[in-house]
Formats: C-alpha cells, structure tokens, sequence
C-alpha cells in the first residue's frame, strides 16, 4: 500500500533504526523530536528480549531521549499479556532471567514447565538447555517465541538471532512456534491500539525488510526500510516484500512528512 494520505502516527523499530551497536544514529534524535513537535503520535516497537524494558528506557535517557513507559513497546510485554490470557505461569526459558520483570507471574522452572519460552540468550545458550526444551516441546509444552528474526548487527557486525534457535527446534520437534513479536500481526495491531491510531493510517520503520516492513504490510500498515543496521542491497533484490519507501536514515524522516 502507498503511504497514507493522512499518517496518523509511527511504529518506529529500534535496534538498527534508531540506535546501532550500542550508539545512537545520527539524526534519531532529532527525527523523533520533530514528531514531537508537531504532535504526531509514535511507539518505539522492538523485538529485543536482551534487555527489559527498564533497562531500555534508562539507555534512551543516557541519550537524550525521554520516553514515557507506554511509548516502548516490546515483545516481553506482548508475550506476557498473551501468557496471561492462556493462563500460562511456567515456563523453561530460553532466555534471559533479566526479562521475569516484563513477563508478570511467569515463573522460570526447570521441570514440568507449561511452554517453552525463546528469546535472545546470547552466549549463555549451551546444548544442554537447548536439548531440555526439545524434549519439553515433545512432551506437549507450548512452544512460543518472543521473536523469529534472522540476524540483527552486533558492535562487531551481522550476529545470528533468536530465528535460527527456533527453526532448528521446530526443524527438530516438527512443531510450529508461536510467534509474539513483529512479524505477527497481534503485535502490530496491540501497538496501534495502545498509540489510538488505526492500522490502516500507522507507517511502520524499521531495517528488517521481514519483521518491520513484511510484518506491517501484513497488518495493513505502510512500511518503510531504512538504509542502517541490517539493511543489506541484496535482500530487497531478491525479496518479493516492497516497501513503500526507503530512507537513507531515520534522520530523513522530518523530510518525508514535509
């Protein structure tokens, strides 16, 4: 779909859009100040289950950004509305503890868990915890993800993400993961909902041609891919996901709403 005639507000990714190894991008800042100004409603939606939101909102203050609770919105705190809905309190994670805070009653245990919970656990991942939840998934526990991306860029260039754990457990156990973060559409629809603007008049952003710019497609929202974080020339060639415009940076974007 083109762009609305009349945007009626942002979804804004994070990591790879408005910061990047750790850093802010150039023109970030002042992009989402100019939303502010003129009073264009925005959500900061990521997929990042490294951190808790806490913890997120502490770093985008150490850079001059300000943002109330409700204006960052995250996978840990979809997936703990969707556990609490399915009245899930047990899970074996595959994740980082750091995350309980955003998850509510979930409890972490290391038997009988209800599901299985995959996110971002970096290097703390070892065979044995992976080898557990395949043979929890086997024996009837929910198999949900807080996210499914590929790859995200690290400090140190292109990383492999929380998408590769879950394919090889799938791949293993011949079960579809639930998804909770972006590309499902229940994200994108509960951060419109949350901003009070529909669907169909929010622009999405973000460098995931898959989870950012597929996802909001999907959702009937316009979506734009940014030149930065992991935008690569060759996955928009090969893709059949178009966006409806690309931005050099996030910075370009005062520009585009002239």
């Amino acid at each position: 779909m083109p762009l609305p005639e009349r945007i009626g507000g942002f979804l804004i990714d994070l990591d790879g859009t408005i910061v990047e190894g750790g850093e802010l991008i150039p023109g970030a800042r002042e992009a989402l100040n100019a939303l502010i100004q003129r009073g264009v409603p925005f959500r900061i939606v990521t997929n990042t289950t490294s951190k808790p939101q806490s913890a997120i909102l502490a770093k985008m203050h150490t850079f001059g950004i300000d943002l109330a609770r409700e204006q960052l919105i995250t996978a840990p705190i979809i997936g703990r509305d969707y556990l609490q809905r399915e009245g899930i309190t047990r899970c074996f994670p595959l994740l980082k503890t750091s995350l309980l805070e955003d998850l509510g009653t979930v409890e972490f245990v290391e038997d009988s868990p209800q599901a299985v919970l995959v996110g971002d656990i970096g290097e703390e991942l070892t065979y044995g915890a992976l080898n557990r939840a395949f043979r929890f998934i086997l024996d009837g526990a929910a198999f949900i993800t807080l996210a499914r991306n590929r790859y995200f860029r690290g400090v140190d260039g292109l990383c492999l993400d929380v998408g590769a754990l879950v394919t090889a457990l799938e791949y293993a156990t011949q079960k579809q993961a639930i998804l909770i973060g972006k590309p499902a559409f229940e994200f994108f629809a509960l951060a419109c909902q949350n901003m009070g603007v529909p669907l169909a008049a929010t622009v999405v952003i973000g460098d995931d041609l898959e989870a950012d710019v597929g996802g909001a497609k999907g959702a009937g929202c316009a979506g734009i891919l940014v030149r930065t974080g992991k935008f690569r020339p060759d996955q928009t060639e090969r893709s059949g996901i178009i966006p409806d415009a690309i931005l050099d940076t996030l910075a370009a974007l005062p520009s585009l709403m002239g």
